[in-house]
């Protein structure tokens, strides 16, 4: 018996704890995105706690259970209580911060002494003074004191200013310290208006840039009369909030597909920061514009395609602030730079999951999201992981470097792909003027202006120190350059008396007299057999050589990466044969005199400026910061226009053509050059096909045998 009893316990114990694990489990994932679009599981920020429906809530005073089969807001008031807005059954309800029932705010008596109601109230916000509702379908702003006892009504505003033709139906609002109202319209394309609860109208803010096609644009060039006859409506917005400054956060899901899934800026955004002014001050220096989902699929028969359709906003803890996908049910995090802290939830049944997303806000460490699909708002605490996260950014603000390094270094401890925690611990590595330990760990963020910028001040200290290396190298420089140009002139006007045949060091020296002497080069080229097919070779590998070097060995800010040879290769080489092969059969035609090794030769030759200018680029490269990336691209940008001209030049003198039709000659090689790639993907194309049709009936004869 005491076996059986032991065995009882720890299988007990064991249920436990597995039970214990499993509603602690979140039935989604959290993630980030990493710089190049990837998702990356992070820990859970927020975590369900409790789901309340209408039983949680529990009876009102007549022992009845409340009915919350419309929700439409939910607003955090003094000492955390909860309000609620019903526009299905045109209530708003009152919860205690364990959200139970508290009170009804329904029917009330108006100025006029006449019994009142609601009649679709939608968007809610409370400060220390009243509580403020959308009545949306009477057209007007209900104000309550905290007691649920009705103060007044602020009907449309009466102005000049104020387009009368729109009709006015707000559904949000959101109030400043100063008591300025800022109310969304689902009716009103010009803006968030502002007015005083007085009725007084102040203006328009923040309307949504309109975005014409290019039809629209050409139309409106040509005939501006005509095109003024044409109105043309911004995108409304769908929700408000404000923050402790007095900035205000809007979002828009009317935003066409196309316009909000390419919007990296503030213009199309669909969700801005706006200060009193109405311009968009939103700081957006993540990876990614935080428009919520970053990659999603585009297939019409997938109901979660396409970008995120935002319908509301909240703000959180030390600048952050939370937006809400309705097409997918997820929460996305931001901090006050516009970088993704962390992304979750999912649509579903199960705890934590959400039918319907329609409201968000923060209540204390708490996050609520409201679900009208299901009649209820869950819960969510936050993690120690979302703790440490929350205490590394207050720290940061609060300009405690030395803890934000500690919060930070526990972050990574936990989730090592976290780039706002590398470009944290680098900041504060900068600011103590630790330069090698921020580019460190700058270099783990990807963020290369923050490298540049701690780069600049290594080399600043390197230059004072060894001030005088600059100058002196620069000269040796020029100064080989010229003997070395001095050297190649003087070989080469001895060659050009030598008769016979030439060795490959002669004929690749001569490469040097083509690149700056084109027309007789090119002309010696072909016709005094100065160069070969073998010298063109190797001036072809030196060039790929050279390409492949500037990926991986210029300095971070300018390297492109890993890149194999055979890529390489085929980045320069498939370029070249297409336009030799094209070249040559279009000059067979029209009289070219150049055969199709003398087209090669000249080609090849006419490569040289690229490994000539690229691979010093490639080494100063390491000693530049971002802001002097300028330099770089217009010697590399020379270089090829070098090379342009002297594949023109080469191709003019080869088959002996006047510059008009050398011109024609090169568009249609670059013709000829897509019609030969046509021809290859195609005939690719047909003996893919082929080789599966032959590989599906041998598969078939296996199998049948």
């Amino acid at each position: 018996m005491k076996k059986i009893f032991r065995i009882l316990l720890i299988a007990g114990a064991m249920l436990m704890l597995l039970t214990t694990a499993t509603s602690a489990a979140a039935p989604y994932a959290t993630y980030i995105y990493s710089s190049d679009g990837f998702t990356m599981e992070s820990p859970d920020a927020y975590v369900p706690d409790v789901v309340v429906d209408a039983e949680y809530i529990g009876p009102d005073a007549q022992g009845n259970y409340v009915r919350i089969s419309g929700l439409k807001d939910v607003a955090i008031g003094e000492d955390n209580k909860v309000y609620l807005s019903d526009g299905t059954e045109n209530k708003i309800y009152v919860l205690d911060s364990y959200y139970k029932y508290l009170y009804t705010i329904s029917d009330f008596v108006n100025e006029q002494g006449v019994r009142d109601s609601f009649r679709g109230v939608s968007g809610l916000f409370v400060n220390d003074k009243y509580i403020y509702a959308c009545d949306t379908d009477n057209n007007r702003i209900v104000m309550f004191d905290l007691k649920g006892n009705f103060v007044k009504t602020v009907k449309q505003p009466e102005s000049a200013l104020f387009n009368t033709d729109s009709i006015y139906k707000p559904v949000a609002v959101a109030v400043d310290t100063y008591g300025r109202m800022f109310i969304v319209s689902s009716t009103t394309y010009e803006g968030v208006i502002v007015m005083s609860d007085r009725g007084d109208f102040y203006g328009y803010i923040g309307a949504q840039k309109v975005k014409l096609s290019k039809w629209e644009i050409f139309w409106r060039t040509v005939s501006p009369a005509s095109a003024s006859d044409v109105q043309y409506l911004s995108s409304e917005y769908n929700n408000i909030t404000i923050d402790d400054e007095n900035f205000i956060y809007v979002t828009s899901s009317s935003l066409d597909e196309e316009t909000q899934g390419s919007s990296t800026g503030s213009d199309y955004a669909p969700v801005k920061k706006l200060n009193a002014s109405g311009s968009d001050v939103m700081n957006r220096k993540g990876f990614f514009a935080p428009n919520g989902e970053v990659k999603y699929t585009t297939d019409e028969n997938d109901p979660k395609t396409g970008p995120s359709i935002l319908v509301d906003v909240a703000i959180g803890p030390e600048g952050t602030w939370s937006i809400i996908d309705q097409r997918r049910s997820k929460v996305f995090t931001y901090d006050q730079n516009g970088n993704l802290l962390f992304a979750f939830g999912d649509s579903g049944n199960q705890k934590g999951s959400i039918d319907t997303v329609k409201a968000v806000c923060y209540q204390g460490d708490k996050m609520i999201l409201l679900d009208s699909g299901y009649g209820s708002f869950t819960v969510y605490r936050r993690t120690e992981y979302g703790d440490i996260l929350i205490k590394a950014l207050k720290n940061q603000n609060d300009m405690n470097y030395a803890a934000e390094v500690e919060d930070w270094t526990e972050i990574l401890k936990r989730n090592n792909n976290f780039d706002v925690a590398y470009n944290g611990i680098a900041a504060a590595k900068y600011r103590d003027k630790d330069y090698d330990g921020a580019m460190e760990y700058y270099k783990a963020a990807s963020n290369a202006e923050g490298y540049s910028n701690a780069f600049k001040e290594v080399r600043k200290e390197w230059m004072s120190k060894f001030f005088w290396v600059v100058p002196v190298v620069i000269v040796a420089v020029l100064i080989l350059i010229a003997k070395f140009a001095g050297y190649a002139s003087k070989k080469n006007k001895e060659i050009a008396l030598k008769v016979g045949q030439k060795n490959i060091k002669e004929e690749l020296l001569y490469g040097f007299h083509v690149i700056l002497h084109p027309f007789d080069g090119f002309w010696d080229l072909k016709h005094e057999k100065r160069g070969s097919v073998r010298g063109a070779v190797i001036i072809l590998i030196i060039t790929v050589l050279a390409v492949f070097y500037q990926g991986i060995g210029g300095g971070y800010l300018y390297s492109k990466g890993f890149s194999s040879a055979l890529g390489t290769l085929m980045s320069i080489l498939v370029p070249l044969m297409l336009w030799v092969i094209a070249n040559w059969c279009l000059t067979t035609l029209f009289e070219g005199e150049g055969t199709f090794k003398d087209v090669f030769v000249a080609t090849s030759y006419a490569l040289l400026p690229l490994p000539l200018i690229i691979i010093p680029t490639t080494i100063v490269s390491n000693f530049m910061t971002l802001d002097e990336s300028a330099l770089v691209s217009l010697f590399n940008g020379l270089a090829f226009l070098w090379v342009g001209l002297l594949i023109f030049f080469g191709m003019m003198i080869t088959h002996d053509y006047s510059i008009g039709k050398s011109f024609l000659t090169a568009l249609g090689t670059i013709v000829g050059m897509v019609f030969i790639m046509f021809i290859a993907v195609l005939f690719s194309t047909l003996v893919s096909k082929m080789v599966s049709f032959i590989y599906g009936i041998i598969e078939e004869i296996q199998y049948r045998m």
